[in-house]
Parts: structure tokens; sequence; C-alpha cells
């Protein structure tokens, strides 16, 4: 599986805790930046990470800043993202088992390593459900939430 990974100046150090353990289990894994804890505006790496995910071919993307509430309404501002923000194990299988979710969203400043370590492996773990979740994710298709 293939996937991008992007935070901001508050995401630093959790996302490159995750990076790693990422590469560890074998994921291929871009990191899209920020390298350094200089402050950045979110919605600029959002952008960046995003579009890197759709013109790379990569299967989803972990965005990650303070709370995750910015880069979840910043990827959600984007055609073709259905962006979760997660912060317990069963919500990230949700989000991809009913959503169809792309993108999650986690907060470093809510969230300890290990339990963003759980919710990461939860997320990546879980395969859509397709079923009567479809035509919801349809209904989000066209409402220009997510590419059709």
């Amino acid at each position: 599986m293939k996937l991008v990974i992007g935070c901001d100046h508050g995401g630093l150090v959790l996302k490159d805790e995750l990076r790693k353990r990422l590469e560890a289990a074998h994921y291929e894994v871009l990191d899209c930046g920020v390298f350094t804890p200089d402050m950045v505006d979110y919605p600029d790496v959002a952008v960046k990470t995003i579009h890197t995910m759709f013109a790379g071919g990569y299967d989803a993307g972990i965005l990650i800043c303070g709370t995750g509430i910015g880069m979840s309404i910043a990827a959600n501002k984007i055609p073709g993202v259905r962006a979760a923000l997660c912060s317990d194990v069963y919500s990230a299988k949700m989000a991809r088992a009913h959503n169809d979710a792309n993108v999650i969203t986690l907060g470093a400043r809510t969230l300890g390593v290990e339990l963003a370590w759980e919710i990461v492996k939860a997320y990546l773990g879980e395969s859509f459900l397709g079923g009567i979740h479809q035509g919801r994710v349809e209904k989000l298709n066209a409402m220009g939430c997510a590419k059709a």
C-alpha cells in the first residue's frame, strides 16, 4: 500500500514517528513534510499532500496538525477527498469501512503516539464494505465532496 503523510509544525514529531513505524511495517510512504518545527499554515500542507496523493496514485493519506481539525477541514475542501478526523480506533475503522475515507487526520496534541499508531493501523487494516454504504458515498460524490 502506498501512502502519503504530511503535517504542520504541530504534527512534526508524531508524523516522523508514524512514518518510521509505517516504513518498518513495509508500507511505501512518501513524506510531504514539514521537516522542521518552523511555523507553517496547515492548509498549504494539506493541499500539497493531497495533490501529491492524487498525482502519484497513492492509496491513502495521513495529515497531522495540533488537533487534526484544521487538516480535516482543509482536506475536505479539495475535490476527491473524504477525510476523517480520527481520535479512536473504532472511528478509524468506520471511516474506512463505511465512508471509504481516503485520508485520515490526527491531532498530535490530543493523541499520544501509541494511540495514534493504533488508529493508523486500524484505518489501514480495514476495507470499504460497499453495500448500503456505496450509495452514501455516491451521494457524497454527487455533492462534490469526493471524486466519482
